[in-house]
């Protein structure tokens, strides 16, 4: 059977510089120079995005383990793929990443594309998208024009079968995260039979805005499994809310367009039931009631590495024809009757004092058929040394990049 191969690579990645004055009370003024300006119906498709991103997290995110997704990586691949379905199943793909059509869905990554790496003169982020077609078959040209009206992505026609395919796609995707994602497919993965691959790279780089001193950093019990953990330690004004589920804090970057949020289940509350009280809604909530506040932070230096297979979970979030052989509709996209049979994600996230580096990649396949401080101050008590969730998000919309856990 010949195969159709949709590939998205993106990769979100943070590096931040140590600090010469990291145990200063009272931190800078950040202030966002750019505002991400957005209309109701704009804002209305952050908020569905990031329903699907915790509706993501709750079925992808397993118990006990290390583990990271990265929603808009979903976003950009199955956007831009829905450009070629038709019927049911392009109404389950969109019903299910949160967009009320095809065309909102475009729109949304059309507005993210343009705008995300203007918010922070300091902070970089780059959003690429291109198709690698094999040169025995033929995309649909409605399909290139929407894939390069929104997505800035032009086709390459290639022949898979010359030898150099595979390492033109590693190299493309090594360029566009900065050698963070040297290789998306592998000679075992790698089909020289595809009809196309397509990928999305994003990159991200930022430096924390309240920088951690290495020199506060010291072994902590990590209270769930018993072990010792190199724990950074900081007192500093955060922004800070909390409820009776959780504590929240946002570690910000840069000028503060983009922030980490980490969540912090309260001692008598687990993980798995915070992480699934989680919506859109109340993610607002949780943003809305924030405050600055002197907090103390106690948070892990970690590592994560995930490698999810997508399929059964997206078919549960509600797209299942997507997947079927009998029930896809994929006229559109190209020459060649096709439906999704592959579907993963690989991501990988470094947490230390300078800052965090991160990156995520998505495939769709096709088939055809610091501690000094005034001691006159009052600190509230932040010590994420037992299980919590982490965000990666853009600041004044909330729109989710990355949703992971640790546990330790």
């Amino acid at each position: 059977m010949k195969k159709l191969f949709f590939v998205v690579a993106v990769a979100l990645m943070t590096v931040a510089c140590s600090s010469d004055d990291e145990t200063k009370n009272t931190p800078d003024p950040v202030i966002c120079p750019v505002a991400f300006e957005l209309t109701r119906g704009e804002q209305v498709m952050i908020e569905q995005s990031n329903d699907f991103a915790f509706r993501l997290a709750q079925q992808g995110l397993e118990d006990g383990q290390n583990q990271m997704l990265s929603p808009i990586s979903i976003t950009y691949a199955l956007g831009m793929l829905n450009n070629g379905a038709a019927g049911q199943t392009q109404q389950q793909i969109s019903q299910v990443l949160g967009f009320q059509d095809v065309e909102a869905t475009n729109v949304f990554c059309q507005k993210m594309l343009a705008a995300a790496p203007q918010l922070d003169p300091n902070t970089q982020v780059k959003i690429a998208n291109t198709i690698f077609m094999n040169k025995d078959y033929n995309l649909k040209p409605a399909f290139i024009e929407k894939a390069s009206n929104y997505y800035l992505a032009e086709p390459q026609t290639l022949d898979f079968h010359d030898g150099q395919t595979l390492d033109i796609i590693n190299q493309w995707a090594s360029d566009h995260t900065e050698k963070m994602i040297e290789k998306v497919l592998t000679p075992d993965a790698f089909d020289p039979d595809a009809v196309s691959y397509l990928f999305n790279a994003i990159y991200f780089k930022g430096e924390w805005t309240n920088k951690f001193d290495k020199n506060y950093t010291f072994n902590e019990l990590f209270t769930t499994t018993g072990k010792e953990l190199p724990t950074m330690h900081q007192r500093s004004a955060f922004a800070y809310a909390a409820t009776d589920e959780l504590q929240a804090v946002q570690l910000p970057y840069g000028n503060g367009a983009y922030v980490m949020t980490i969540l912090l289940p309260r001692p008598d509350k687990s993980l798995a039931s915070v992480l699934e009280s989680l919506t859109a809604e109340s993610w607002k909530g949780i943003l809305s009631s924030k405050s600055l506040e002197n907090v103390e932070i106690k948070l892990p230096v970690f590592e994560t590495q995930t490698d999810k297979d997508l399929v059964s979970i997206m078919s549960k979030l509600g797209m299942a024809d997507a997947f079927n052989e009998d029930r896809a509709e994929f006229p559109g996209f190209c020459d060649r009757r096709t439906f999704i049979n592959q579907m993963f994600q690989s991501s990988h996230i470094k947490v230390n004092e300078d800052g965090a580096e991160a990156a995520a990649v998505t495939g769709v396949g096709m088939a055809t058929n610091s501690i000094g401080s005034d001691p006159g101050l009052t600190y509230i008590p932040f010590y994420a040394t037992r299980p919590f969730l982490y965000i990666i998000s853009q600041q004044s919309t909330g729109a989710i990049f990355f949703i992971g856990q640790f546990v330790g």
